[in-house]
C-alpha cells in the first residue's frame, strides 16, 4: 500500500527558535508553533477559538536561515512531514513517544512588521499591484522551496509587472 506523509503549517512561534549542531556541524533548529482553529459552538452557536502547539525541527543551511530570520510570536510558514520519536523512559522504563514535524521547506509571511523585531529578511516592499516578496502566502517568494541550491522559487510569473526579488539577491 502507497504512503503519504506531507504536512503544511502556518501559525506563529511559541518561542525563539532554537539553533544546535550535532558532532559533524550539521544545523538543528527546533522551534514551537501555534496553529489556531476557529469553529462555531455547536451547542452556545459562539465562535471559539482553540490552539494547537506543534514541535518543529529544521535541519542544515535551511535551519539556520529560520533561526535567523524568525523571533517568539511572529508568523511562519512550513511544510513537511510526521516523525514519531519513541524511547524508554529513565525513570520509569515506560515507553514515550512523541509526534512533531520536520520542515523541508519554509516561507516568510507576514508584513515587515511582523519580522522588525527579528531583523526582518531585508525585502523592499513592492509598489505594484502584484503580490510583494514579504507579503507571505503560499505562492510567494520565500526562503525555503527548491532543492537547497539558491533557485528556490523566486522569479515565476505572478503577473501585474514590477521588481520581484531575484535569485542573486536572497539574504541567504
Amino acid at each position: 500500500m502507497a504512503s503519504f506523509n506531507k504536512v503544511i503549517l502556518m501559525g506563529n512561534l511559541t518561542r525563539d527558535p532554537e539553533l544546535r549542531y550535532t558532532q559533524n556541524n550539521m544545523a538543528i533548529c527546533k522551534v514551537g508553533l501555534a496553529v489556531n482553529r476557529r469553529f462555531k459552538d455547536g451547542q452556545s452557536g459562539e465562535w471559539k477559538e482553540e490552539a494547537t502547539f506543534i514541535d518543529v525541527t529544521v535541519f542544515g543551511k535551511r535551519g539556520e536561515a529560520f533561526e535567523k530570520y524568525h523571533k517568539k510570536g511572529q508568523s511562519a510558514f512550513l511544510e513537511g512531514e510526521l516523525r514519531l520519536d519513541t524511547w524508554d523512559d529513565k525513570n520509569t522504563g515506560a515507553k514515550r513517544s512523541k509526534l512533531y514535524v520536520v520542515a523541508e521547506n519554509w516561507e516568510f509571511v507576514g508584513g515587515r512588521e511582523d519580522r522588525a523585531a527579528g531583523g526582518g529578511g531585508g525585502f523592499q516592499r513592492q509598489t505594484s499591484s502584484a503580490p510583494a516578496a514579504d507579503s507571505g502566502g503560499y505562492g510567494d517568494y520565500g526562503a525555503g522551496g527548491g532543492d537547497g541550491d539558491g533557485e528556490s522559487q523566486a522569479g515565476g510569473s505572478h503577473g501585474g509587472g514590477g521588481d520581484f526579488l531575484d535569485v542573486d539577491d536572497t539574504p541567504f
